[in-house]
This record gives structure tokens, sequence and C-alpha cells, in this order.
């Protein structure tokens, strides 16, 4: 079974930042792929950014909100994913979930195949 664990949110003035971590752990899967999705109250899962990677090239997509700001990334040696947030708004407070294996376009929620928990990012104006 895959398991996807976030940490590294909290409670940050805007114009702050914090890195959001995912670990992967479990058996393995073939997947290339990895995204950060949020959701705030009584919003629907939103896309943030996506990474994937083959030898010897990675790309990464964002939505247009966080470009600029937010920095996705990986660690193949750690099997771990991170999404570093700079200069924060307040819009940007939600529950943030990491997401793996998608089936499908990578900026829809319902193709991922492995989920994380989420972990609470708070902005303060």
């Amino acid at each position: 079974q895959v398991q996807l664990v976030e940490s590294g949110g909290g409670l940050v003035q805007a114009g702050g930042s914090l890195r959001l971590s995912c670990a992967t752990s479990g058996r393995t899967f073939s997947t290339n792929t990895m995204g950060w999705f949020r959701q705030a109250p009584g919003k629907e899962r939103q896309f943030v950014a996506v990474i994937s990677w083959s030898t010897g090239s990675t790309s990464v997509v964002y939505v247009d909100s966080v470009k600029g700001r937010f920095t996705i990334s990986r660690d193949s040696a750690k099997n771990t994913m991170y999404l570093q947030m700079n200069s924060l708004k307040p819009d940007d407070t939600a529950v943030y979930y990491c997401a793996a294996d998608p089936r499908g376009a990578y900026s829809s929620p319902t193709v991922y195949q492995y989920w994380g928990q989420g972990t609470q990012v708070t902005v303060s104006s």
C-alpha cells in the first residue's frame, strides 16, 4: 500500500513562507507524476502544482495564482516532494494535499490514485 504523508503546514503572517513536504512510503509504485492541491472551506479542491520526471528531465506546472511565489520540487533519494511557498497571502489559506499517480489530466483531482491526509496552512492578514 502506498502512503503519502504531508507535513510543514502552520500559521504564518501574510508575506511569510512555509515549506510543505510529502513523504512517500510503502510498496514501490511506478508513477512519475505528483501534485499539490488545496481546498479552502466551502470550496472545491484546487490544483496548485504538478511535477513530472523522467531520466534526465523534470517538468513543472503551476496554477496562475501561485506562479512566481511557489516552487514544487522532489528529492528522489528521500522519496519526498516539496512545495516551497513564499510571499503567502490570506487567499492561500487552505488544507494542502499531495497526490500521486494521475490517470488523466494532471490538474483534475479525480484522476489521482493516491492522496495524503492534508496539512493546514493558515495565512493571517
